[in-house]
This record gives structure tokens, C-alpha cells and sequence, in this order.
């Protein structure tokens, strides 16, 4: 008798030894329990088929070791939440769920919706009869800030000294940009107490203008004005010019600096022109610096509200233009609305804002820009963000927004409306609702016929000077964009106005924000346009600050206070 094995090690002895004793068959061995799961590959080979029961064990069997085999490992972690997540989509695409999407909307202000807040506001415009025209009530005068012209009580009688040589400069880009380099090239002039050769005009590649002096400004009231303080002459003696081969090219072009200081013309330039008895400066565009000593500062003033006036030819057509306004304006006593609109396509693709024109929009500007200015905005790395530039207040705001602002500060619709502008991007979509906002719009084109205006045509700064005098004697002057045509014309209304710009210039940055809200109300958006207008009467009076512009501010530099002048008055009526 033997022992049981659970390794079968009794079993094969048992069978040994029988074998050995020479016994019959050996005994068998005990049947291994897991001989019932039919473990072995060939049991029940000879069945036939198998039962039930037997496949159910199985599969029973492997589902068994499977589990063994995975809860034996710490892999099941990895698999968990794969099942987990699998069960669960599973289960979630059994119901009708809408998960909800999230939509990133613009930053307000952002974007171009100006044509929905005008469909909101239009019922609005026309039903508002509750305020008076704000064309007779927009300024006011505040005490003790009251400024009159005394450029003439300054005016020298001395003789003008000996001159130290010839300063001959080149005036470049618009209208008013010349109007700079003229009176900073008196103001050197005399810095130096050189004698000023006529500017020439260099030949813009934007402003495509052939103009020269003579075409835009009167010069002999230019050389007259001047006389007691800066000796101009219209050219170069013959004897000067032949000291340089009759070449003007050969005569030495100082390379000067923005904004150099007056020290550095009396270091610097001064020795040259001793030596050399003429100079060149060449560009001369902001070549001076708005600090410089009183009596030069008075040269500044001289030349561009006395000096430069225009040539007879504008002057008679721009006169005409203000006379025809005034009268269109008899309602409201000759008082009219100007506005400097910058809405042309070289100045929209400059921009780089985007309104509502799509994919033509865009075509368009992409041309233009690179027509304009070959690769400057296609550059490798430079990002273009049209949305943030909107909501910094730098994009050309369009007629309609011009319009509705107007509108919004209490113009209305029997207001008299100039529009100064060149020639408007897709004119007829973009004007089309500000005339219906300000049916009596007028523009150079409709107040002067085509006969008046043929010797102007292709001539850019003399059409702008036709524009330029008629804002100037407007009642309400509106600066959409900045510039030097709207900063001169600031100045020389303040020059007028006793001190007072009499100009909207408005918070573009507020600006965006309202016409980015098509649910606005008539009276939100109304109280904001009056704090506007309000903002811009409050800074219509301003003193030049250090290194401003006497262009803009010409108080205290070309002004003197009501008081002083009065003052003044009385004592030589006591002599």
C-alpha cells in the first residue's frame, strides 16, 4: 500500500514495483481531478460531437484564465479606464444627447458691425425730434481763455543782415507735409541767416503731384511777407551756380537728422555753409526740432499763417466753394459741417482693417498693398491682428460711422455736410448711408463744376488746398483719422477761433466698442456721442505742451491773451 501523491510520485512507484514482482496489469491511478475540465486535446475524439455542458466548461474555463492572467499583472491599471470610457460611449450613443458647443466670440470691438447697429438705430434717428441742432449749440466760450493773433505786433523793422550763403531744400509728400519743411526752411534760414532759395517739390510716388511752389503757393506774397525777416529768392545768381558747373546736383547735400536741434544747424551746418557759400538738405522733411529758440519760433509762425497763402488760381475757386456752402447754408445761418474723411482704398489696405466686403474685401486690400508698398505687410513673420488694430481706434472709420456719430451728438438731417476726401473705397455702398442719414452732402465735385476743377485734375495738393479752405471756415471741422491735413487745419482754426479748434475729434476706441453691439440702445449710444462732443468743446482751447507742434497749438508761440492785447490797445490810444 502506498501513499497518495498529489505529484502522481506514489502512483508510478506502485506501478514500478509490479512490475518488478512480476504482477498482473498495473492498477491505475487515481483519476486527476482535472480530468472532468477535458483538459487533454483528444478526449471525446471519438464522440462524435460534444456536449453542452462539456463547451459551456470551456469557455467557463478560459473567461478563467483570462481574468487569472490579467488580475495577475498590474497592467490591468492601464486598462480600466479604456473599458471604463468604452462602456461609457457606448452608453451615451444609446441616448439622444446634444452636447453643447463651445463658440469663442470675438473680443468686443473687435469686429466691423457697424451696418446692424445703423438697422437698429435708423427708426431711432428718424423718430428723435427731442433736441435742438447741435450745429448752433456745439461750442462754447470759457473765461480767460480767450487768444488773438499777434504775430504783426512782433514783426521786425531791422534791416536783414549781410547773408552767410545760400540754403536751397527739397519739400516732400502732401500738401501739409510741404507746408512743414517751408516754414522750418524760413526758421533755418534765419537760424543761419542764410538766403532761402524757392523749396522745389520732390515728385511723390504717392501723391504722383508735378506741382511746383508757384502752382499752389503765391510766391511773390511769400518773398513780400518775409522780407524784413528771411531774404528769399526764387534761384540760385548765375555766379553762384557757376561755381558748381551750373549743377545744382554738384552743390554738397548735408545728410541732417529728425529733429535736430538748433545747436546742431549752428555746429554743424553753419561752417559748411561759410565755407562753401550754398548747401543742400535733402530730404527735408521734420528736419527741425519743435523746441527752438522764441525769435525762430516766430518764423514759424510768420510763414505759415501769413506767408503761405494760396496761389490765385485756388484761391478763387476755394473762396467760391465757401461762398456756395454758406448759402446752402442760409437755414442755420451759413453754418456748416466739414469732415475729413479717410475712407480711400490706399488707406483702407494701409490699415489693414477688415469691414464687411468678404473675399473680393480681401483680394483687394492684398493687392493694393502690395502695389503700394511691395512686401512690406507679406514680410516673413509680421502678424497683422485686424482685430486688435479696430479696437486700438486706428481704423478708418466709414461714412456710415461718421454719420451715425454725427447723428448721435444731435446734427440733424437739415444739417449742410462737406466731405473733404480723395477718392472713397466702393463710394457708392459706403456713402450711400450717410447721405441718407444727411441728405444735404456736398462734396468738391458737386460744389464746383467740371470746367472749374479741369486745371486741377492729376494735381493732388492743389485739390486738397480747395479742400483745406473750405474745413477751415466751417463751423464744425470732424477729424476721422489723424494726419498732418487735419492737425495744420486744427492749428489754423485755433489761429482763427480765438484759441478754439471748433473740432471733433473723437474716441475711436469708444467708438469701436458701439458699433460692435448691434443690441445698443438709441439712448446709450445718444448720451456717449454728447460726452464726445462735450470732450472735444472741453479740449477745443489747449496750450502747446513741451515738444508739440506750434502747427496744431499756435498758443502761446503765434497768440496772445484777449487781455494783453486790449492792454496794449489802451495805452497807444493814451500816447
Amino acid at each position: 500500500m502506498y501513499a497518495y501523491s498529489r505529484l502522481g510520485g506514489g502512483a508510478a512507484a506502485a506501478a514500478a514495483a509490479a512490475a518488478a514482482t512480476g504482477g498482473g496489469k498495473p492498477t491505475s491511478p487515481r483519476r486527476s481531478p482535472r480530468a472532468k475540465y477535458g483538459r487533454s486535446k483528444f478526449a471525446g475524439r471519438n464522440s462524435g460531437f460534444e456536449s453542452p455542458a462539456k463547451l459551456q466548461r470551456v469557455a467557463e474555463r478560459l473567461a478563467y484564465l483570462l481574468l487569472s492572467l490579467v488580475f495577475r499583472r498590474h497592467g490591468v491599471l492601464l486598462f480600466a479606464p479604456l473599458i471604463y470610457l468604452s462602456g461609457m460611449l457606448l452608453y451615451m450613443g444609446t441616448l439622444p444627447i446634444d452636447i453643447p458647443r463651445v463658440v469663442h466670440r470675438p473680443p468686443p470691438g473687435s469686429t466691423y458691425r457697424s451696418p446692424q447697429v445703423f438697422e437698429k438705430l435708423w427708426p431711432h434717428m428718424q423718430a428723435d425730434r427731442s433736441q435742438m441742432n447741435a450745429l448752433t449749440a456745439a461750442w462754447h466760450t470759457r473765461g480767460g481763455q480767450t487768444w488773438k493773433p499777434c504775430i504783426d505786433q512782433k514783426t521786425s523793422i531791422e534791416e536783414v543782415p549781410a547773408s552767410n550763403g545760400y540754403l536751397i531744400i527739397e519739400a516732400n509728400g502732401g500738401l501739409n507735409q510741404q507746408r512743414i519743411s517751408i516754414c522750418d526752411a524760413v526758421a533755418v534760414a534765419g537760424l543761419l541767416n542764410a538766403t532761402l532759395v524757392i523749396p522745389t517739390f520732390h515728385l511723390n510716388s504717392v501723391w504722383r503731384d508735378s506741382s511746383k511752389f508757384g502752382d499752389i503757393f503765391d510766391e511773390e506774397h511769400f518773398i513780400e511777407v518775409l522780407k524784413n525777416e528771411v531774404k528769399v529768392v526764387k534761384e540760385l545768381p548765375e555766379d553762384v551756380l557757376q561755381k558748381f558747373d551750373n549743377n545744382i546736383s554738384n552743390i554738397t547735400n548735408l545728410r541732417v537728422k529728425a529733429w535736430s536741434t538748433a545747436n546742431h544747424y549752428l555746429e554743424k551746418v553753419l561752417p559748411k555753409l561759410l565755407k562753401l557759400g550754398a548747401v543742400r538738405i535733402a530730404p527735408f522733411s521734420n528736419r527741425l526740432a519743435n523746441e527752438v529758440p522764441e525769435h525762430i519760433q516766430y518764423l514759424r509762425c510768420l510763414t505759415n499763417f501769413k506767408a503761405l497763402r494760396f496761389s490765385e488760381p485756388i484761391r478763387l475757386l476755394a473762396d467760391s466753394m465757401v461762398n456756395r456752402m454758406v448759402q446752402k447754408s442760409s437755414l442755420s445761418n451759413g453754418k456748416y459741417v466739414s469732415v475729413h474723411l479717410r475712407f480711400e482704398e490706399d488707406m483702407v489696405a494701409f490699415s489693414c482693417c477688415i469691414y464687411d466686403g468678404g473675399e473680393e474685401e480681401k483680394r483687394e486690400m492684398d493687392k493694393a498693398r502690395e502695389r503700394g508698398w511691395r512686401g512690406k505687410f507679406s514680410k516673413t513673420g509680421r502678424i497683422i491682428r485686424p482685430g486688435a488694430i479696430r479696437m486700438d481706434g486706428k481704423c478708418p472709420l466709414t461714412p456710415l460711422e461718421v454719420g451715425m456719430m454725427l447723428r448721435g451728438m444731435g446734427f440733424d438731417n437739415g444739417t449742410h455736410v462737406y466731405v473733404a476726401a480723395g477718392k472713397i473705397y466702393k463710394a457708392e455702398k459706403y456713402v450711400a448711408p450717410l447721405q441718407q442719414m444727411f441728405p444735404f452732402l456736398e462734396t468738391k465735385e458737386s460744389l464746383a463744376s467740371e470746367d472749374e476743377l479741369a486745371s486741377f485734375q492729376g494735381h493732388s495738393s492743389r485739390l486738397a488746398a480747395l479742400d483745406y479752405t473750405v474745413c477751415l471756415h466751417s463751423e464744425v471741422f470732424v477729424t476721422t483719422q489723424g494726419g498732418n491735413f487735419p492737425h495744420f487745419l486744427m492749428g489754423h482754426r485755433r489761429y482763427l477761433y480765438e484759441g478754439h479748434a471748433k473740432t471733433i475729434k473723437p474716441d475711436k476706441r469708444k467708438l469701436a466698442l458701439m458699433f460692435d453691439n448691434p443690441r445698443i440702445r438709441w439712448d446709450y449710444f445718444k448720451k456717449n456721442m454728447h460726452s464726445m462732443l462735450h470732450h472735444s468743446d472741453t479740449k477745443g482751447v489747449e496750450i502747446k505742451k513741451p515738444n508739440s507742434s506750434l502747427y496744431t497749438f499756435p498758443t502761446p508761440d503765434c497768440m496772445c491773451r484777449s487781455a494783453i492785447i486790449n492792454k496794449n490797445t489802451s495805452a497807444a490810444n493814451d500816447h
